[in-house]
């Protein structure tokens, strides 16, 4: 299964957002989304609120980014 990381970064270049426009959408820090596609910060650790957060923004279901 994919990293965490990889799958976010997948998901948001399907959706064509920019990392900032995704940190706009989604209210989570643009530096929270370069961190957890760069794999300094687990996605796995967020909290729901922010997994949560960036699937609706998305358009996917939680277990896709994690």
């Amino acid at each position: 299964k994919e990293q965490g990381k990889n799958a976010l970064r997948r998901i948001r270049k399907m959706a064509g957002y920019t990392q900032k426009d995704l940190s706009e959408q989604s209210g989570v820090t643009l530096r929270s989304i370069q961190q957890y596609e760069q794999g300094k910060k687990k996605i796995q650790k967020a909290s729901a609120e922010t997994v949560r957060a960036l699937a609706r923004s998305l358009g996917c279901q939680m277990e896709d980014l994690l």
